[in-house]
C-alpha cells in the first residue's frame, strides 16, 4: 500500500521491518514514547550505538526491526527516523528521493510504502511512526524534516543532547578590561580554608561589544625534545585542605622523579580533581621556574612521529615548518574479548581558559562552530589505521574563546573499559595524511568513560597532551565536569 503523509495502514504482521532507502548513507534510529510522547529515558533511544530496546533493534545498513507483542504496555509509539550520516550531501535535498519500506518479515509482503516531498535543508526527518490505536498496531507515513539533524528530534521527544550553559551578555569594553584584571588576579582553586566556589560568568551590563580576544597563559620556552625517566616513585600523600573537594577518579599526589634522571619530568600520574588545589610538584635537580607543569610541552614534532606516554605533552609547533592548519583525531579501540561486538562513542568538548564549556560535539551533535570541529560518525569505510571514529578540527579556523579541546570515549550502551583490549588515540595531519602523534592505552577499567588526550592553545602554537584517565559518564555529558580539571591543571 503506497501511503501519502498524514496517512496510516494496519500492522497484521507479528514481526515488521522498515527499511530507509536512499542513493546516499543514511543513519535510521527509532525512539519508544510513552503516552504523553516523550521517551522514558536514554534507554529508548536505539541508534547504532545503542541497537536494541525491548521490542525493537536497530538493523544494518538502514533498517529497523519491530516485534509489536514485545514492546512494553506503558510505549504507545515507536517513531523511526532517517538521517544524514555526513559522509555525503549536506541536507536532503541535496541527498535526492528516498523511500520507505514496512515488510513483513516472516512472509516478505510489503505492507506499506511512503516517499517523503518537499524536502530540503533538513539533515534528518521522522520517516514513520508505528503506534498503538485500540488494542492494534498501525503505521502512519510522517515525513517531517529537521533543519538540526538528529539532535532536534531528539530533544523534541526528551533526549537530553546537551547540558549547555545559558551565555552571558558581552560587557563594555572598559568593563571587561576591569573584569578581566579581577579574573587574571583570582585563584582557580579556594584558599586553604575556604570551601571551592563555583565559576561566576561575568555579569552583563552596558553596550554589547565584540568578545575580548584570547590571551594564552605563560608557557616556559620549548627545550627541545629529552628523554624520559623510568617510570617516576610515588611521592607521599599530603595532608588533605580543609573543606577542600574531594578528588574523584582516584586523583594522586604528584610523584617525585627518580634519582639521577634528567630533570624536569615528574609528571603527575592524575591531575588534581576539579576543585581541589593543584599540588606544588617536587623537583630533582630543576628549579620550579625552568622545570615543566602539566600541559607544558617537552617533546616536539622537529624529528618526526612522536608516540606519547599518559600525561605527557607534545608541541604541534614544528621548527621551520608552517603552523599545523587542519588536523583529524582518529580514535580506535579493540574488544578484549574475542568475538564480542564493543561500540564506543568518540567525542570532543571545547573549553575557555577559564574551564568553561563551550560546546560538546559527539555523536548526537557532529559538528560545532559552523564546522570548524566535525564529527565523522561511526567509521564503516575503514577510513584511517585502526580509527573507529575521527573528529576532524580547523585550528586556525577555532575562535579565540576556544583554549582546550578534550577528547574523550564513551560507551553508550554502558559497556566498560575492562572489555576493552586497546585503545589508541592519533591525530593526523589532514592535509598531508601524515600520522603525527599517537598515544595507546592498553589496560582498562570498570568505567564506561575515558579522557584520551586534550590540545590546548600556548603561546608558542597548539600543544597535545596524553590523559588516559577513567571516568564513570555513558556519554560526553556527564564527562564535561571532571574534564575541567585538566584544563585547570595545565593553566598552572
Amino acid at each position: 500500500m503506497e501511503l501519502v503523509k498524514g496517512a496510516n495502514a494496519p500492522i497484521t504482521a507479528s514481526e515488521v521491518l522498515v527499511a530507509v532507502v536512499a542513493a546516499v548513507p543514511v543513519d535510521v534510529a527509532a525512539l519508544l514514547l510513552t503516552p504523553a510522547g516523550k521517551v522514558r529515558s536514554d534507554a529508548d533511544f536505539v541508534c547504532y550505538n545503542q541497537p536494541t530496546a525491548p521490542g525493537v533493534t536497530v538493523q544494518p545498513p538502514a533498517a529497523v526491526r519491530v516485534v509489536p507483542g514485545s514492546v512494553p504496555g506503558d510505549i504507545d509509539k515507536i517513531v523511526v527516523t532517517a538521517s544524514l550520516d555526513g559522509s555525503g550531501p549536506a541536507d536532503w535535498g541535496q541527498a535526492g528521493p528516498l523511500r520507505v519500506t514496512v515488510t513483513d518479515t516472516a512472509t516478505g509482503t510489503v505492507l506499506a510504502t511512503f516517499a517523503p516531498t518537499d524536502l530540503g535543508r533538513e539533515t534528518a526527518l521522522i520517516a514513520c511512526e508505528i503506534y498503538r490505536r485500540q488494542g492494534a498496531w498501525k503505521v502512519r507515513a510522517v515525513g517531517q524534516g529537521y533543519a538540526n539533524g538528529l539532535a532536534g528530534i531528539a530533544t523534541d521527544f526528551g533526549i537530553s543532547v546537551d547540558d549547555d550553559e545559558p551565555q552571558s551578555a558581552p560587557v563594555s569594553t572598559g568593563q571587561a578590561s576591569a573584569q578581566q584584571a579581577q579574573d587574571r588576579s583570582r585563584p582557580l582553586v579556594p584558599p586553604v580554608g575556604t570551601a571551592p566556589q563555583p565559576y561566576s560568568a561575568p555579569q552583563p551590563s552596558g553596550t554589547p561589544q565584540p568578545e575580548q580576544p584570547f590571551v594564552a597563559p605563560p608557557q616556559q620556552p620549548f627545550p627541545g625534545q629529552q628523554p624520559y625517566a623510568a617510570p617516576p616513585q610515588p611521592y607521599p600523600a599530603q595532608p588533605p585542605y580543609a573543606d577542600a573537594a574531594p578528588q574523584p577518579y582516584g586523583a594522586q599526589p604528584y610523584p617525585v622523579s627518580q634519582s639521577g634522571q634528567p630533570p624536569g619530568h615528574a609528571y603527575p600520574q592524575h591531575p588534581p580533581a576539579f576543585g581541589a588545589p593543584p599540588a606544588a610538584p617536587p623537583f630533582d635537580g630543576a628549579s620550579p621556574e625552568t622545570a615543566p607543569r602539566f600541559g607544558q610541552p617537552t617533546v616536539s614534532l622537529d624529528k618526526g612521529r612522536v608516540s606519547l606516554r599518559k600525561n605527557e605533552t607534545v608541541s604541534l609547533t614544528k621548527q621551520g615548518a608552517p603552523p599545523l592548519s587542519r588536523v583529524r583525531m582518529g580514535l580506535g579501540w579493540d574488544p578484549a574479548v574475542s568475538g564480542r561486538n564493543i561500540d564506543l562513542d568518540a567525542s570532543v568538548i571545547a573549553y575557555d581558559n577559564r574551564a568553561k564549556k563551550l560546546v560538546n560535539v559527539w555523536f548526537m551533535r557532529q559538528e560545532a562552530f559552523n564546522g570548524v570541529i566535525r564529527h565523522s560518525g561511526d567509521n564503516l569505510t575503514g577510513r584511517g589505521e585502526g580509527d573507529d571514529e575521527v573528529i576532524s578540527v580547523d585550528l586556525t579556523a577555532l575562535g579565540p574563546e576556544v583554549y582546550a579541546l578534550v577528547f574523550t570515549v564513551n560507551s553508550f550502551a554502558g559497556h566498560t573499559f575492562d572489555q576493552v583490549g586497546r585503545a589508541h588515540c592519533r591525530l593526523v595531519d589532514d592535509n598531508s595524511g601524515a600520522e603525527l602523534v599517537r598515544f595507546e592505552l592498553s589496560k582498562g577499567e570498570r568505567m564506561t568513560g575515558a579522557f584520551m588526550c586534550m590540545l590546548t592553545r600556548g603561546a608558542q602554537g597548539w600543544n597535545m597532551t596524553a590523559l588516559g584517565e577513567y571516568a564513570k559518564g555513558s556519554t560526553v555529558r556527564k564527562m564535561v565536569d571532571p574534564g575541567k580539571r585538566f584544563v585547570l591543571t595545565s593553566l598552572g
